[in-house]
């Protein structure tokens, strides 16, 4: 089974082929130059690049896994969620290519692609690391990206149930916010991880995030006010942003991983999951990796996530493994024929549906 997914949520451009579970290529173009100067995502800006950049990324996805387009059996695009201007590029050229091809067309939901991220293999059937199966499930699904955070507890392949999100703002905002208070930068994520990692955690008194609440949800408004107080104070000292941004960062981040470890030990308490599946840009941080893995360990759950960094952000090829178990268990959303052009976005998609 050949499947080409397309993914414009964001401001990612991406492409995909795959072949079953198994990715053949991973093509990613991004636009965070092209957002740099603004400090967060202008949807207009990134319909314009995706309108740009969809055909070349198309073409040499097709090219990297060696393969014409006559050869695709399914075409897949996500649906939502993500931004309106930015998906409807994606899913007007899918829908063309799978028109024209007469192929089926799967329409993905993002957020089950990145909960399914860690299913995904390399083109020789292989991961870095050991993959999920079925005899893992159920499973609690963590994740933590730009613009969302949340758990769902995963009991078979397309069989949901969203246990737990955020109230305001996703941590990966949380993220962005922060680094715009301290100029360091859009993306904020990457940056900040990076400093917290020459910093000492612990001088500033921030907050954990929901730490009381004894639900499952997620919260960071608070944090980014807290921080925005802390960082007015520090500048009207006379000390420079040199000698405490470091250790900002630090306690920071810790505080974000704290909320989030915290709600996941909740999590796996009240349900019975036999491993846990990591997912979202956010992931990247190492850090939050690895307290999840040594959290876990006391409950004697395996952790998985995807076995190439690429995977963790926006990416077609977590889309290409959605789609391939939607094929595979014949989803009723998979649309043929003349159906196809009935097809379109859903910016604020659950996960549910």
């Amino acid at each position: 089974m050949y499947i080409l997914a397309v993914d414009t949520s964001c401001d990612e451009t991406a492409a995909s082929v795959a072949n079953n579970d198994r990715i053949l290529s991973n093509v990613i173009a991004s636009q965070v130059d092209l957002h740099k100067k603004w400090g967060g995502v202008v949807p207009d800006i990134a319909r314009r690049a995706h309108r740009e950049q969809i055909g070349p990324v198309i073409k040499e996805a097709l090219k990297r896994a060696r393969i014409s387009i006559d050869r695709i059996d399914y075409f897949a695009v996500t649906q939502g969620p993500g931004l309106a201007l930015a998906l409807e590029v994606g899913i007007s050229e899918v829908k063309k290519l799978a028109t024209e091809n007469g192929k089926p067309l799967i329409p993905v939901n993002h957020m089950e692609a990145h909960l399914l991220s860690s299913f995904a293999k390399n083109s020789k059937g292989k991961t870095a690391r050991e993959c999920p199966t079925r005899r893992d499930l159920p499973a609690l699904g963590l994740l933590v990206s730009g613009g969302h955070t949340e758990m769902v507890l995963m009991k078979d392949f397309g069989d949901y149930e969203l246990v737990g999100e955020t109230l305001d703002d996703a941590a990966g905002e949380a993220f962005d916010k922060v680094a715009k208070m301290l100029n360091l930068g859009y993306p904020g994520g990457p940056i900040i991880s990076e400093f917290a990692k020459k910093g000492t955690q612990g001088k500033f008194g921030l907050p954990i995030p929901m730490e009381k609440s004894g639900d499952l949800n997620f919260s960071f408004s608070g944090l980014k006010t807290a921080c925005l107080y802390k960082i007015r104070d520090l500048e009207k000292t006379s000390q420079p942003q040199k000698d405490w941004v470091y250790d900002f960062c630090a306690e920071f981040v810790e505080s974000v991983i704290r909320s989030i470890v915290l709600k996941l030990k909740l999590a796996v308490e009240k349900y019975p999951v036999k491993s846990v599946l990591l997912g979202g840009g956010v992931i990247s941080n190492e850090k939050l990796r690895r307290n999840i893995v040594l959290e876990m360990k006391k409950s004697d759950l395996t952790v998985f996530y995807p076995y190439n960094k690429n995977i963790f952000t926006d990416n077609a090829a977590m889309v290409a493994i959605c789609a391939y178990y939607m094929a595979k268990r014949k989803d009723l959303r998979i649309v043929r024929g003349k159906k196809i052009v009935d097809i379109d976005r859903i910016p604020n998609l659950d996960i549910k549906a």
